[in-house]
């Protein structure tokens, strides 16, 4: 896997901390519900280069996205692979879930972010061996 260097965009701060003060009802849910006590550190709304992600954990290298209507339009789409695709240059891995998704199977949801998170952390504890 790459290695994690990237900058981050400062003047995307400020939005991301608005982001985080407004999340929609499916980041609410995911947050409070899984994320926010997780026995790794997730970040909400992350700069992460010239983007912001809903969330984000360093430890495994995870971008997690929670998407809505608008990424479902031919633009959305094209910009969520433009920008996953830049994500994965950095090294990073991203799981995106529908709101429905997070609303109607949040078990599932939480698992596979939890599996995801472990897997990927014990291969990135094994790489520093």
């Amino acid at each position: 896997m790459k290695s994690m260097a990237y900058r981050k965009d400062p003047c995307r701060t400020p939005q991301a901390r608005q982001l985080r003060q407004n999340m929609t009802p499916q980041e609410e849910k995911l947050w409070y519900g899984c994320l926010r006590n997780y026995p790794v550190k997730i970040y909400r709304q992350r700069v992460i280069g010239q983007f912001i992600v809903d969330f984000y954990c360093y430890s495994a290298r995870l971008a997690i996205e929670i998407d809505g209507a608008q990424h479902y339009t031919p633009e959305g789409l094209a910009y969520d692979a433009e920008r996953t695709s830049i994500l994965i240059t950095m090294g990073l891995k991203v799981l995106r879930f529908k709101n429905e998704d997070v609303d109607e199977h949040f078990h599932n949801v939480c698992k596979r972010i939890d599996t995801e998170i472990k897997t990927r952390c014990a291969f990135f504890e094994k790489q520093k061996k």
